[in-house]
């Protein structure tokens, strides 16, 4: 119960650092951007925005999770946070340089032709994400999430006053003669570019708060180590950009195979990529585990107890996924109202959406087993068979015309798929014992508290402030049946709190 709490308050913590930051981005950019910017436009921000998690795999080699791992000694330390510092560092330089040579014939790939300043600010905001990757992973390891937590915080506030600036407060200001050289520090009339353009300098100020750590790390590269880092990370890139595939690939084939004009095609895009934002609840919490978890089980991996771990930590999981879940949709009504009037009609995908994030981090979870036991190329095959599904299923939907519920459904589909071929594989090759019961009960006791709400809201004719009373009623006895399902642990945790 020890590890189990430490692992709690660590996420807690690293919560705070990842969830915070995309919480303001949800609570202040996403109404502001669907409300200025057209659909078409923001499907044109979203659809670019996938190349740089795309790319980000690539670049960053997965090193973060190779520094964790060859780091565990406190001998190698320093010797693996040079060499993969210095490794990215030299490998991002040679990508920066090829790919800004190339930006007007990439534009023009990606049907951009006139932006091409929409490319060059990409490859600026992937080349210093890059720089930050391992600085960032040496705080985790190093167990310090408030520092974390407090560039993380300062990069969101620097993007979302820019965001602001640039597309609110300058073309008022521009107006008068006094104020025009503001012009000069923006696209002006290019609300897009100027986004992308908020975010390269929120990037650049990352890059400069972790800059001491570059200047004081020794600039030597261990060649044999940097081989076994690689070796050990090239399946987890495989992983990462499967996992890419199966996130957001829906984006582009939606622009590319979509059956209207490349115009409204970006306005499903827009559409969509606006209702993927609903669940960013899920998705954080799911985020905040993963920081903290995966250097919590290298640093814990020997520890006594730290299997039986596992196995608490997916229950817990599980129970904080369904809550969440039902604590979105059952407040659908007002959470939609984030959204700008033009983005609401992808609310129905947001259910499918919720339950696709819920067993993505159940993958998550149940996958940590072949890190751990150097087994990750496990990790790529079940990826890559998931990202074959992705692919297929969201061409095939998207040419029949399901628009953005293919991408919705198909993501759903694949996470299933994935978390049932971890959790087999993993029990084949390291078993550790699940609360499977426990788990589908949660699950399955939320379903039908959302189907009843729904058969509900039906019968209520659209009476909202019904259909929220109904709602809240359904929530609250969701948490007494999962509090009388949890009797005996509630029971022991208030005696050892009172012993204690």
């Amino acid at each position: 119960m020890s590890l189990l709490k430490k692992l709690a308050g660590e996420t807690a913590i690293y919560g705070m650092s990842s969830i915070l930051p995309r919480l303001l981005n949800f609570v202040l950019l996403t109404p502001f951007l669907t409300r200025v910017l057209s659909k078409a436009d923001y499907g044109i921000f979203s659809d670019l925005y996938t190349y740089v998690a795309f790319f980000n795999i690539l670049l960053t080699f997965r090193m973060e999770t190779a520094y964790f791992r060859y780091a565990q000694k406190q001998e190698d330390v320093e010797r693996t946070f040079s060499t993969s510092t210095l490794f990215l560092l030299l490998s991002t330089l040679v990508f920066t340089g090829i790919a800004l040579f190339l930006a007007q014939p990439i534009a023009d790939l990606q049907q951009y032709p006139k932006h091409p300043e929409f490319i060059v600010a990409l490859i600026l905001i992937l080349g210093l994400d890059t720089l930050t990757a391992i600085p960032f992973a040496r705080l985790r390891f190093e167990n310090r999430p408030l520092r974390f937590m407090g560039i993380k915080l300062i990069n969101v506030v620097v993007n979302i006053l820019l965001v602001f600036f640039y597309l609110y407060f300058c073309p008022k200001l521009e107006q008068k003669a006094a104020w025009q050289w503001l012009q000069y520090l923006h696209f002006k009339d290019n609300m897009v570019g100027d986004v992308f353009l908020a975010n390269v300098v929120g990037s650049a100020v990352n890059l400069l708060q972790v800059l001491p750590t570059y200047l004081r790390m020794k600039l030597q590269i261990d060649w044999v180590l940097l081989r076994q880092m690689l070796r050990y990370s090239f399946p987890l890139v495989l992983a990462g950009v499967a996992g890419v595939i199966n996130q957001l690939i829906g984006t582009p084939l939606l622009k590319f195979l979509g059956v209207g004009d490349l115009n409204n095609n970006l306005e499903e895009v827009g559409v969509y990529s606006a209702a993927v934002k609903i669940p960013v609840m899920m998705n954080l919490f799911t985020q905040a585990f993963n920081y903290a978890a995966e250097p919590f089980f290298f640093r814990n991996a020997n520890e006594k107890g730290s299997e039986k771990v596992y196995g608490q930590v997916a229950q817990a999981f599980t129970l904080v996924s369904c809550v969440a879940f039902l604590g979105i949709m059952l407040n659908i009504d007002w959470v939609g109202l984030f959204l700008g009037e033009n983005f609401r009609e992808g609310l129905d995908t947001v259910p499918v959406l919720l339950l696709a994030n819920l067993f993505l981090g159940l993958f998550t979870t149940f996958s940590i087993w072949y890190k751990l036991i150097d087994r990750t190329a496990v990790g790529g095959w079940v990826a890559l068979g998931g990202a074959l599904i992705t692919i297929v299923l969201n061409v095939v939907l998207i040419k029949q015309g399901y628009g953005y519920y293919a991408p919705a459904w198909t993501a759903l589909i694949c996470y299933v798929f994935m978390t049932i071929v971890s959790y087999w594989a993993g029990q084949k090759y390291h078993p550790i014992h699940y609360p499977l019961g426990r788990m589908a009960l949660y699950f399955l006791l939320a379903l039908f508290a959302y189907g009843l709400s729904e058969g509900l809201r039906y019968l209520a004719h659209g009476a909202l402030p019904v259909i929220l009373s109904i709602n809240f009623l359904i929530l609250l006895a969701y948490f007494a049946a999962i509090a009388w399902i949890e009797k005996p642990l509630i029971k022991r945790l208030l005696v050892r709190n009172k012993r204690q």
